[in-house]
């Protein structure tokens, strides 16, 4: 079994549904890892620590301090890219997501005016079951 000290850092805003739905698929596998909360604002932290987050951080300082520490960061494509959210995730968010050196995994979402060629159109739940798949694969790569 892992131990706790693979922390896995959620990144999501607005709302905080889809960084809610990450955490809550996360959790249903029981994965001994150091869940994290990373939202653009309190409603998203709120909303993903409520899911099952064993914490949670909020704003720009929180999000660029935490995913140089952690050691996967999960959210949608979005953020990687400065001013997306509804200019919610700033340019500084998005480089220091981008230079990490966590593995990223992203999941694609027409919101994001982003489409990412070779890839087949999936529901939003289903890109959650692969990211989460993702994820489970990784950790037993590094065990």
């Amino acid at each position: 079994m892992l131990e706790r000290n693979i922390t896995v850092a959620v990144v999501d805003g607005q709302g905080g549904g889809i960084g809610s739905a990450i955490v809550d698929r996360i959790k249903k596998e029981n994965l001994d890892i150091n869940l994290i909360a990373l939202g653009t604002n309190s409603a998203a932290t709120a909303r993903m620590i409520k899911s099952g987050a064993a914490a949670g951080a909020t704003g720009e300082n929180a999000i660029v301090y935490n995913v140089q520490r952690a050691h996967v960061v999960i959210g949608v494509v979005a953020i990687l890219m400065a001013n997306s959210m509804m200019g919610e995730l700033s340019p500084r968010m998005a480089q220091a997501i981008g230079e990490s050196n966590a593995l990223k995994i992203l999941i694609p979402n027409d919101r994001c005016n982003i489409k990412i060629a070779g890839t087949q159109e999936n529901s939003l739940q289903q890109s959650i079951e692969d990211a989460v798949n993702i994820l489970k694969d990784y950790l037993d790569e590094i065990r």
